[in-house]
C-alpha cells in the first residue's frame, strides 16, 4: 500500500497545475462565452414575446371592430422593423461613431468582415428592442389610423428616430460612442432609449391625429370608450411582465450573477407599480379600476428599466410606487387638460414613467447621489424629447399631407378591421355589440 501511495503522490501534486493550466482556463472561458450567447438569445426570445403582450393589451383596450388592425400593426412593427433595422438602423445605432451616430455596420457588414457570431447574437437582441420602441405607438394611435400611414411611420422610427438616439446613449455597446454616454448618462435597459422614445413619438401621433369620434363631448368633457375585453388586457400585462425579465436582466448580455439582482428589482417595481396605481385610481375616481391597475404594473416595469442594475431592492419598490401614482395622474391630466386621446395610456406609461425611471437611476444609485450626475440624466431625458417629439411630429404631418394618416369618418365608425383589412375579428358579433 505504501508503495502504491508513493507512486500516486507525484500525480496528486500535479493536479493543481492541471486544474489551473491555460488549457483548462481556456475551457472555462469557452463555456462562459457559450453561456453568454445562450442567455442573450433566450433573453431576446423573451423580449420578442413581449410583442404578443402589446398586441393583447392594445386589442383588449380597444373595441372589437378594430382588433384585426391592432394585430396587423403589431405584426408589421416587428416584420418591417426587423428588415429596416438590418439594412439601416443597426448601422446608424452601433456602427463606428462620429460622436452623433454610426457610420458603418449596415447589413451586418461587421459580421461579413470578421465572421464573429457575437455580431449576430447582439443584432438579434437589439432588433427586438427597436421593435418595442416602434410598437408602443400602435395603441396610442388606435382606432383611427390608416394602415399605410402607420407602416410608413414604423419604417422611419426603426430606421432613423430610434437608432439615432440609441447611438447617443448606447453606441459603445458595440462599435460606437455616443455623446450622452460619454457624459455619464445611465439607462441600463432603456427607460428613455426605448420607452420614452416610443412614448414621445406616440404623443406626436395622437396630437396630429386628433381624438376618436365621440371621445370628447361638445363641451370638451372626456367620455369613456371602453375596451372590448379586459381579460386580454390582463393577459397582455402578464406576458409583458414575463418578457421584461429578458428585457432587463438580458441587457447584461452575459450569464453572470448580476442577473439575479436585476430580476428582483424588476419584479419588485412592477408589483409596487400595480399596487400604487390601484390605490391612486381608487382615491381619484372612486374605484380600484382594472385598466389603471394593470397599467400601473407596466409603469413600474418601464420606470425600473433604466436603474434595474444600479439600485437596491428597497429603492426599486419606491421607484415602482412613484410610477404607479404618476401613471394614473398623468393619464387623467393629459386627457382632461390637453384633450389627448390615448386609448392605452402609452404616453403616460412609456413617455412619462420612462423619464421618471431615468432620473431615478441617479436619485437612488447605490453609489450615492449628486446633483451633477442627476443633471446628466435630465439632459438625456430632455434630449430624448427634443429629438423624438419634433421629428415624429413632422413625420406624422408629412404622412398626413401625402398618403394620409387618418381614416374617413365612415371607416372609423364601421371599424378598421373591415375598412382597412376586409375581415372581422369576431364575425359572429352583431354591429350593435361593437
Amino acid at each position: 500500500m505504501t508503495l502504491k501511495l508513493s507512486r500516486l503522490l507525484p500525480l496528486i501534486l500535479l493536479l493543481p497545475r492541471v486544474i489551473f493550466s491555460q488549457d483548462t482556463n481556456d475551457g472555462y472561458a469557452a463555456v462562459q462565452l457559450n453561456m453568454d450567447y445562450l442567455w442573450t438569445l433566450i433573453a431576446a426570445i423573451l423580449v420578442f414575446f413581449m410583442q404578443a403582450g402589446f398586441a393583447m393589451l392594445e386589442a383588449g383596450l380597444t373595441r372589437a371592430k378594430n382588433v384585426v388592425n391592432i394585430m396587423m400593426k403589431n405584426l408589421m412593427d416587428f416584420s418591417i422593423g426587423t428588415l429596416i433595422f438590418f439594412f439601416i438602423g443597426f448601422g446608424i445605432m452601433f456602427g463606428t461613431s462620429n460622436g452623433f451616430f454610426g457610420t458603418d455596420g449596415f447589413m451586418l457588414s461587421d459580421y461579413s468582415a470578421d465572421g464573429d457570431p457575437w455580431t449576430l447574437v447582439f443584432w438579434l437582441y437589439q432588433v427586438v428592442f427597436a421593435a418595442t420602441a416602434a410598437t408602443i405607438v400602435s395603441g396610442a394611435m388606435a382606432e383611427r389610423t390608416k394602415f399605410i400611414g402607420y407602416i410608413a411611420y414604423s419604417a422611419v422610427i426603426t430606421a432613423i428616430i430610434y437608432p439615432v438616439f440609441g447611438s447617443w446613449a448606447w453606441g459603445s455597446l458595440f462599435h460606437g460612442s455616443g455623446w450622452l454616454e460619454n457624459l455619464g448618462f445611465i439607462d441600463f435597459a432603456g427607460s428613455t432609449v426605448v420607452h420614452s422614445v416610443g412614448g414621445w413619438a406616440a404623443l406626436a401621433g395622437t396630437i396630429v391625429l386628433g381624438p376618436r369620434i365621440g371621445k370628447f363631448s361638445s363641451t370638451g368633457k372626456p367620455q369613456a370608450i371602453p375596451g372590448h375585453n379586459m381579460a386580454l388586457v390582463a393577459l397582455g400585462t402578464f406576458i409583458l411582465w414575463f418578457g421584461w425579465f429578458g428585457f432587463n436582466a438580458g441587457s447584461t448580455t452575459a450569464a453572470n450573477s448580476d442577473i439575479a439582482g436585476i430580476a428582483v428589482t424588476t419584479n419588485l417595481a412592477a408589483a409596487a407599480g400595480a399596487l400604487a396605481a390601484m390605490i391612486t385610481a381608487w382615491i381619484s375616481i372612486g374605484k380600484p379600476e382594472g385598466s389603471m391597475t394593470l397599467n400601473g404594473a407596466i409603469a413600474g416595469l418601464v420606470a425600473i428599466t433604466a436603474p434595474c442594475a444600479t439600485v437596491s431592492p428597497l429603492s426599486a419598490i419606491i421607484i415602482g410606487l412613484v410610477a404607479g401614482v404618476l401613471v394614473v395622474q398623468s393619464v387623467l391630466f393629459l386627457e382632461r387638460k390637453f384633450k389627448i386621446d390615448d386609448p392605452v395610456g402609452a404616453v403616460s406609461v412609456h413617455g412619462v414613467c420612462g423619464a421618471w425611471g431615468t432620473l431615478s437611476a441617479r436619485i437612488f444609485h447605490i453609489g450615492g447621489f449628486s446633483w451633477s450626475v442627476l443633471g446628466v440624466q435630465a439632459i438625456g431625458v430632455a434630449a430624448a424629447f427634443l429629438w423624438t417629439f419634433p421629428t415624429a411630429f413632422l413625420l406624422f404631418k408629412l404622412i398626413n399631407k401625402t398618403i394620409g394618416l387618418r381614416v374617413s369618418r365612415e371607416e372609423e365608425l364601421d371599424g378598421l378591421d373591415v375598412g382597412e383589412h376586409g375581415i372581422e375579428a369576431y364575425p359572429e358579433f352583431e354591429k350593435t355589440q361593437y
